[in-house]
C-alpha cells in the first residue's frame, strides 16, 4: 500500500469513528428521553442499556482523544519494538521476558498482530534481547512513549536467601518504515555477516549459518535477525529493521533541527528509568515523567498500559505547547 493510500485509509477510519461517536451520542439522547418518559417495569432494563451505551461512547471517545494527541507523519506507522536486559544478571533477563509478555498482551488486547524478528534466550532464564514487529496502524504513535529504561524491584525468585533485587531492562520503539518509505541504501555501505542462529525452535537452523548481522558502515547501525529458518528471510527482516532505523535517524535529524527532541534526551539514556515497577515492599507502578501511579501491578504486567500511554501523550503534547 502506497503512503497516499495509507493516509487515505487512516483518514477514512477516523471519519468512520467520528460518525460512530455521533451516532452513539444521538442514541444516548434518545435513550435518556425514553427513560424520562418511562417509569414502569422496564426502567431497570433501560438503565442497563444506557450504561452499556455510555461505556461504548466513553471507550470510543478515549480512542479518538489518543489519536488526536499523536503527531508527526510517523505516528500512524507500525512499530518495531526491542527489549534488552540490563543490569541485574538472570533477574534482568527474567525481567526482560516479563516486559515482552506485557507488550504481547497489550498487542493482543488491541487485536494487533506481532512478528518475532530476533530472539536471544537468557543464560538460565528469561531473554537477553528480543525484537518484534507490530504492523498495526498507529502502533508507533501509541508505543513511542515506552522508550527508555524500565526498573523492577522485587524479591528475587533466583535468590535462595529471599533478598530484594533491582533489575533493569531497556525498551526501544522505532517506526516500521516497511516498504512504503523510500530509504536509499547503498550495497557498498553494508557489511553482512552470517552466524549460527540460537533460541526457541533453533534446533534445525543451528546446523547452518542462517542468522544475519548487517552493519551500516556510514552510521555504525548494526541489526541482526535469526528467527527465520532461511538466510534469505533473515536478511529481508534485518533489512526491514535497518530501513526503520535509518528512517528514525532522519526523523531525529528533523526534530533536532526544530529543537523538538531536547527534552527527550535524558529520557532515552540508559540509567535514567522512565518507569519503576515495585513488587516489594509495596505494590506500585510509577511513571517518573508523568507522575502517573497505578497500584494494580498485575494488571499492568498483563498489558493494561492504556493509562500510562495516554498520560504520556498528554504530557508530551503539553510540553510541546509550552
Amino acid at each position: 500500500m502506497t503512503p497516499i493510500l495509507q493516509e487515505k485509509s487512516s483518514l477514512e477510519a477516523e471519519l468512520s469513528q467520528v460518525g460512530m461517536l455521533d451516532k452513539l451520542r444521538a442514541d444516548l439522547n434518545d435513550w435518556f428521553i425514553m427513560a424520562q418518559a418511562d417509569s414502569g417495569a422496564e426502567e431497570a432494563e433501560l438503565a442497563l442499556l444506557i450504561e452499556e451505551q455510555l461505556n461504548s461512547f466513553e471507550n470510543l471517545l478515549s480512542e479518538l482523544e489518543l489519536a488526536m494527541l499523536m503527531d508527526g507523519e510517523e505516528s500512524g506507522l507500525g512499530a518495531i519494538l526491542e527489549v534488552h536486559s540490563g543490569a541485574g544478571g538472570v533477574d534482568a533477563q527474567d525481567w526482560a521476558e516479563m516486559l515482552l509478555r506485557m507488550y504481547l498482551r497489550f498487542a493482543e488486547a488491541n487485536s494487533w498482530k506481532t512478528e518475532f524478528l530476533d530472539y536471544t534466550e537468557g543464560d538460565e532464564a528469561g531473554i537477553k534481547s528480543v525484537i518484534i514487529r507490530i504492523p498495526a496502524q498507529n502502533a508507533f504513535g501509541f508505543l513511542r512513549g515506552e522508550r527508555g529504561v524500565h526498573r523492577l524491584i522485587r524479591i528475587s525468585p533466583f535468590d535462595s536467601s529471599g533478598r530484594r533485587h533491582t533489575s533493569f531492562a531497556s525498551v526501544d520503539v522505532i517506526p516500521d518504515a516497511g516498504d512504503t518509505i523510500n530509504i536509499e541504501i547503498n550495497d557498498a555501505d553494508l557489511r553482512i555477516d552470517t552466524f549460527r542462529a540460537s533460541g526457541p525452535g533453533g534446533q534445525k537452523v543451528n546446523k547452518t549459518s542462517s542468522a544475519i548481522r548487517i552493519t551500516h558502515i556510514p552510521t555504525g547501525i548494526v541489526v541482526q535477525c535469526q528467527n527465520e529458518k532461511s538466510q534469505h528471510q533473515n536478511k529481508d527482516s534485518a533489512m526491514r529493521v535497518l530501513r526503520s532505523r535509518l528512517y528514525e535517524l532522519e526523523l531525529k535529524k528533523r526534530e533536532s533541527a526544530k529543537k523538538a527532541d531536547y527534552d527527550e534526551k535524558d529520557i532515552i539514556a540508559w540509567g535514567s528509568q522512565i518507569r519503576t515497577y515495585t513488587l516489594q515492599p509495596y505494590r506500585l507502578v510509577k511513571d517518573h515523567r508523568t507522575g502517573t501511579e497505578v497500584g494494580d501491578v498485575e494488571g499492568v504486567l498483563d498489558g493494561n498500559l492504556t493509562r500510562f500511554l495516554k498520560d504520556y501523550l498528554i504530557f508530551k503534547h503539553a510540553k510541546q505547547k509550552s
